[in-house]
């Protein structure tokens, strides 16, 4: 079996080598040159180890001194860190505030369930967000955590191969490599067979790279950005086997230095955006009511500071409460949901709101919209043709060359050519194998020597593998059932076929064949002369199952899709055309150059592809997209989609992602697969639109009654509220609203991105503040009637009373016309909501008549009131009903 091996050493390395490294942190290779640079001697010296491995003293002894080989973690939060860094929350800021102003003006018992409410909201943040880091360390747990390392017991003894916690590996031990392993470490290839290694965590490549021992790399100079002797830890082998020396663990590894730095602080995300606006609107009224109450009544009704308690109280109504309590419910039961139902972590809760809001999703080609397998598209001979003989020629060549190899599993190119060609009845058994020399990552080659039935004299050489490289060894061409001579113009045009079917994004393998005489000897590179070329076998990337159809949920529900990947143009091109995925132009990382800002975003968003990307240009893509004024989420699982994780509103990864890029996500999916991140944006969208329906409700329904209690205060010779029945009022419909937060919002809800936008948030609530206004306006009017037509005129106490009843009456009719994608009449089963405001409806009627109403101030007004209430509040309903339907903002 045809192998690579370094240059061999004599006897046992100096074990006081001065190469050893004097403490963590230090690179081995300070003083003496890029390991990729020197020789394996060098290397070998330096780090005072040898080909047999270390002892298992040497082993110990730095292992003390130099520590584990484990990524420096970044330590997570504690659960009460968590509850202090909920504070910081706008809402609850503002709540914080209202609760110290309540407590100044001695009015306890708003400021008690103030407090209450923020210890509640906090809590169930800061528990949520707990639970999701718990979840992350559980997935740690489930890596693989063992390497095959030979050492000896003594320096005389012979080494010895076992299997050891990856933690425990260190410098100069040499370690064994198999198809299916991970790279524990950084290390030097010593010998390697038919070595190929999956570098798609580290780099973005979806096809593994050949790997080879060198002993003395050509050029001597700076290290090469992909040496072919070096493995990094992060990467897997997809093929062959090897034996390295381990060069760097721990902190010092190419992984770790994707994030060894301090960690970097992500950028405003949407829902910061949303929730910062909507809040300094809240606080720029607040600001404004005391002072303008204060006012009003000290120059119209000669009132001083005896009002500044129902000032308070006016601000208070016209704040929502119950926000960051609705907001954390809602987006903790989505969560929790989205983690019971389909295995998704949501690791940092205001994520799922942004998942709501993405517009654009950004992700790779491979393991998405792809599987990391290639399928056979067909099989041409050399004229172009579909020829099913190509096909089972290449299947001989897969079938005898892993037989006859012993290889351990056969490379994917081989099972999807075994598969294609047994679909077809292709039967490789029916020859008998003699020989094979497996894939040369330096060839380019694999061949199988086989006999044909009938042909004992002959052996038939079987020759799969790189275009060029197979062309190089033909002498002549299979045309038409006979062979012509290969000249240049044959091998011109065999060369523009191959380059035009990769342009149209297939894999191309070249198949020939040639006869020779039996014989008994080994077969060499030296016999794969004169050739005769038979014909390509293309291949492409099999489809995910699940592409298509979310695909197009994601287009329906206004998500656009950007492929960023470091494929060829064609390859990534032709992947969207099979999932019927309109590429549109197809752009490259190179021909965007130095673009950034609108011009770079502009220039993406009129493209679905974006191929030859590298970490930096997907970080940049995404950046431009957010500076545009896109929400963007981002779908990555290596090392190097690190950078556009963090650049991104939601950083996204499935949870066979490598341990960097699920710490810096947000969100973790079970599996790599489109139809989790969409199920992942609906639960989003109904989480967000809960929030957004909650504040329309309660914005407008607060505003309108702050505008009528600052007419009423004007008008009337009292009080329009006492404060003790502001507090009482908005306890009551505080505890309705709690419904909000196990409401699910109907279907409409889930067709476009949910963002909270400050400014449609503002139209809404004054356009719907003001019906509220007018109807509590009118309300006064039925009480002055219904009040100068009994014995009970000019009373204060039913003056309270019979607007407390008609502002919980309003407020529950506001709760059930105006749901966010919801209508009126649905003719389903009640839900929370419409129990909740029928508790609110039932407690505004009653409780002023209940033995209540005196220790509140207020006395039952006469019947006539709820007769003329009862038109108003039909004429309410009808005129909100209708505005809802025409209004812009219910579309948004």
């Amino acid at each position: 079996m045809p192998e690579t091996t370094a240059a061999p050493t004599t006897g046992r390395t100096p074990p006081h080598s001065q190469g050893v490294r004097p403490g963590r942190g230090l690179p081995p290779f300070a003083d003496a040159g890029e390991p990729a640079a020197l020789t394996t001697l060098q290397v070998l010296r330096l780090l005072d180890s040898g080909p047999r491995g270390l002892t298992e003293e040497q082993a110990e002894e730095r292992l003390l001194r130099y520590g584990e080989n484990v990524v420096p973690a970044r330590r997570p939060p504690s659960w009460p860190r968590r509850f202090l860094g909920s504070l910081r929350d706008p809402f609850t800021a503002v709540l914080l505030c209202l609760g110290v102003v309540s407590a100044a003006v001695a009015s306890w018992g708003t400021a008690c369930v103030i407090m209450v409410l923020v210890v509640v909201s906090c809590a169930l943040r800061s528990g949520g967000e707990h639970q999701a880091g718990r979840s992350m360390a559980a997935l740690r747990e489930l890596v693989p955590t063992t390497a095959s390392v030979q050492r000896r017991t003594a320096d005389d003894a012979p080494p010895r191969v076992r299997e050891i916690p990856v933690d425990q590996l260190v410098v100069g031990d040499v370690v064994r490599l198999g198809p299916g392993d991970l790279v524990p470490a950084d290390v030097r290839l010593l010998r390697a067979s038919g070595l190929t290694v999956h570098q798609a965590a580290l780099t973005g490549e979806s096809v593994p790279v050949p790997k080879n021992a060198l002993d003395a790399p050509a050029g001597g100079g700076a290290e090469p950005p992909e040496p072919p002797h070096l493995c990094f830890q992060g990467s897997s082998v997809a093929s062959g086997s090897g034996t390295a020396l381990v060069i760097a663990t721990g902190p010092d590894t190419r992984f770790a230095a994707a994030y060894g730095g301090p960690a970097r602080r992500r950028g405003e995300t949407a829902f910061d955006r949303s929730v910062h606006g909507i809040a300094w609107t809240l606080i720029r009224f607040m600001l404004l009511t005391p002072p303008l109450v204060l006012m009003a009544n000290a120059a119209l009704r000669g009132r001083g500071l005896e009002t500044l308690p129902f000032a308070v109280a006016v601000a208070v109504g016209l704040t929502p409460e119950m926000l960051p309590v609705i907001v954390t419910a809602a987006l903790a039961r989505g969560a929790s949901a989205l983690a019971r139902t389909s295995g998704v972590i949501v690791k940092r809760l205001p994520a799922l709101h942004d998942l709501g809001a993405i517009d654009v999703l950004c992700l790779d080609k491979t393991g998405t919209l792809t599987q990391d397998r290639p399928v056979v598209e067909r099989a041409l001979d050399a004229r172009g043709d579909e020829d099913p003989d190509v096909l089972e020629w290449a299947a001989v060549n897969s079938f005898w060359t892993v037989e006859l190899a012993e290889l351990p599993v056969p490379d994917t190119l081989d099972d999807a050519i075994l598969d294609a060609a047994g679909e077809r009845g292709a039967d490789p058994f029916a020859y008998d194998g003699i020989a094979a020399l497996p894939f040369d990552p330096s060839h380019r080659l694999a061949t199988a020597v086989v006999r044909r039935p009938g042909r004992h004299t002959t052996h038939t050489l079987v020759v799969k593998g790189a275009v060029e490289d197979v062309l190089d060894r033909c002498g002549a061409v299979a045309v038409g059932g006979a062979d012509a001579a290969l000249d240049a113009a044959h091998r011109e045009r065999l060369l523009g076929l191959a380059a035009e079917e990769a342009a149209g994004g297939l894999r191309l393998l070249a198949v020939a064949r040639a006869e020779r005489p039996a014989r008994l000897g080994p077969y060499g590179d030296k016999d794969l002369r004169g050739l005769t070329f038979l014909g390509f076998v293309a291949l492409r990337d099999a489809l995910a199952p699940t592409a298509t159809d979310a695909l197009e949920d994601l287009a329906r529900r206004g998500v656009a899709v950007k492929i960023l990947t470091g494929d060829h143009p064609g390859t990534a091109a032709r992947a969207c055309r099979d999932l019927g995925l309109a590429p549109g132009e197809v752009l490259t990382a190179g021909r965007l150059g130095d673009l950034s800002g609108p011009p770079l975003a502009e220039a993406v968003a009129r493209a679905t592809v974006v191929a030859r990307c590298t970490a930096q240009d997907k970080a940049r893509i995404v950046t431009a997209l957010r500076a545009g004024g896109r929400i963007t989420g981002f779908l990555g699982d290596g090392v190097n989609d690190l950078p556009a994780l963090r650049a991104a509103d939601v950083g996204i990864c499935p949870r066979g992602a490598v341990t960097v890029a699920r710490e810096g996500a947000d969100v973790v999916l079970a599996e790599k697969d489109l139809t989790a991140i969409d199920r992942a944006i609906t639960a989003g969208r109904r989480s967000s639109s809960t929030i957004a329906g909650y504040l329309r409700i309660t914005l407008s329904s607060n505003l309108g009654n702050v505008i009528a209690m600052l007419a009423a205060g004007l008008l009337l010779p009292f009080l329009p509220m006492l404060p003790a029945q502001v507090l009482v009022q908005n306890l009551c419909f505080d505890a309705a609203q709690l419904a909000f937060a196990l409401d699910r919002p109907g279907p409409a809800a889930e067709r476009k991105p949910a963002v909270l936008r400050p400014r449609t948030f503002l139209r809404f609530i004054t356009a719907f503040g003001l019906l509220n206004a007018a109807a509590d306006i009118a309300t006064f009017g039925v009480l002055a009637f219904a009040s100068h037509t009994t014995a009970h005129a000019g009373d204060p106490a039913v003056f309270h009373a019979g607007w407390f009843t008609e502002n919980l009456l309003t407020q529950a009719m506001v709760m059930l016309l105006l749901r966010t994608g919801r209508h009126a009449a649905e003719g389903r089963a009640p839900g929370p909501v419409h129990l909740a405001a029928a508790a609110l409806a039932v407690i505004g009627v009653l409780l002023p008549l209940s033995p209540l109403g005196p220790p509140l101030d207020m006395s039952a007004p006469p019947p006539l009131y709820y007769a003329l209430l009862a038109a108003v509040l039909t004429l309410y309903g009808l005129v909100l009903s209708a505005t809802y339907k025409r209004h812009p903002a219910r579309r948004t």
